[in-house]
C-alpha cells in the first residue's frame, strides 16, 4: 500500500485527461462528418480536423494509461479498489453487449418479420420487403473471407487464453509469446475485413445496385453491426499491445495483472459477439447472392 495511506480506498488525484480526451473526441467527430461532408467553411475530403482530434484521443489514451499504471506500480490498487476495477470492467462489457443487442435487434426485426412489413402496403414496399435481403442484393459470400476471419478470431481467443494461464504460472515469456500471436492475430482479422469493405463498396454491394429494391437498410445494419465490431477489434488490440508492452517492461506478476485479465475478458467478449454476427448475419440471414 502507498505511504501514508490509512484506507483500503484509493482517492485519484486531479486529472486533466477526462477533459482533454472529451475535447479530443469532439474534435474528432467534427473532423468525421467534416471529411465525409463539410462543415465551417472547410470542404468535404478535407481530414486533418479528424486526425488532430485521433492524435488528441491516442495521446490521451497513452497518458491516462501511464497514469494508472503508475498507481498500481505504486500499491494503489489494494484489494478493495480491484474488486471495484473488476466491476467497472463487467459493467462496461455489458454495456457493450447491449450496444450489440440494438444492431441485432434490427436486423433480425427485418430478417424475421420482413413479411409483415408487405401488409396493406403499397406495390413498391411490397416487392421490397418481401424478402431479406431484398431482392436483387448481392450479398457476402460467408465462408470465404468470413469464414478465414472466424477462423483467425478463434485462434485469438486461444493464444489470449495460452498467454493469461502462461502469466498466472509465472511462464513469462509463454505469456510474451501468446500475447505477440495475439496482436498479430487480431491486425490480420482487421487487415482482412479492410479488404472486406473495399471489395464491398469497389462492387457496389447493398447500396443502389441494379434491381435491388430497398437495399440501403440491408447495408445500414451489415456495415454498422460488422463494422462497430471490427472497430471493437482494433480498441482490443490496441488494448492487448498496451498489455504486451508493459509485460515487455517487467510489469505484471502472477499475483496482480488485472489489467492484462481485462484486456482478455475484452477479447473473449470480442469473439463471441463475431461467433453471432458470422452465424447469423452471414450464414443463416445472408446466403444467397441476389435473386
Amino acid at each position: 500500500m502507498a505511504a501514508g495511506v490509512k484506507h483500503d480506498y484509493h482517492l485519484v488525484n486531479p486529472s486533466p485527461w477526462p477533459l482533454v480526451g472529451s475535447i479530443a473526441a469532439t474534435v474528432m467527430a467534427l473532423g468525421g462528418v467534416t471529411w465525409l461532408k463539410g462543415m465551417f467553411g472547410l470542404p468535404a475530403h478535407t481530414s486533418w480536423l479528424f486526425f488532430a482530434g485521433l492524435a488528441g484521443v491516442l495521446f490521451t489514451m497513452g497518458v491516462w494509461w501511464r497514469d494508472v499504471t503508475i498507481e498500481a506500480n505504486q500499491g494503489d490498487h489494494t484489494p478493495v479498489v480491484s474488486i471495484g476495477l473488476r466491476y467497472g470492467m463487467i459493467l462496461f462489457i455489458a454495456s457493450e453487449v447491449m450496444f450489440f443487442v440494438a444492431w441485432f435487434w434490427m436486423f433480425f426485426e427485418m430478417a424475421l418479420f420482413h413479411g409483415h412489413r408487405t401488409i396493406g402496403s403499397i406495390e413498391e414496399v411490397r416487392g421490397a420487403w418481401a424478402t431479406w435481403p431484398p431482392h436483387g442484393v448481392e450479398t457476402v459470400p460467408a465462408w470465404q473471407l468470413p469464414f478465414v476471419n472466424t477462423l483467425t478470431l478463434l485462434l485469438s481467443g486461444t493464444t489470449v487464453t495460452w498467454a493469461h494461464h502462461a502469466l498466472q504460472t509465472g511462464d513469462r515469456k509463454g505469456a510474451k509469446y501468446g500475447l505477440i500471436l495475439t496482436v498479430l492475430l487480431g491486425i490480420l482479422f482487421t487487415s482482412i475485413q479492410a479488404f472486406e469493405y473495399h471489395h464491398i463498396f469497389e462492387h457496389h454491394y447493398f447500396f443502389g445496385g441494379e434491381g435491388a429494391e430497398n437495399s440501403g437498410l440491408y447495408g445500414s445494419t451489415f456495415i454498422m453491426a460488422t463494422g462497430f465490431h471490427g472497430f471493437h477489434v482494433l480498441i482490443g488490440t490496441i488494448f492487448l499491445t498496451v498489455c504486451l508492452i508493459r509485460l515487455i517492461n517487467g510489469g505484471f506478476t502472477p499475483q496482480k495483472h488485472f489489467g492484462f485479465e481485462a484486456a482478455a475478458w475484452y477479447w473473449h467478449f470480442v469473439d463471441v459477439v463475431w461467433l453471432f454476427l458470422f452465424a447469423f448475419v452471414y450464414v443463416i440471414f445472408g446466403a444467397h447472392v441476389g435473386h
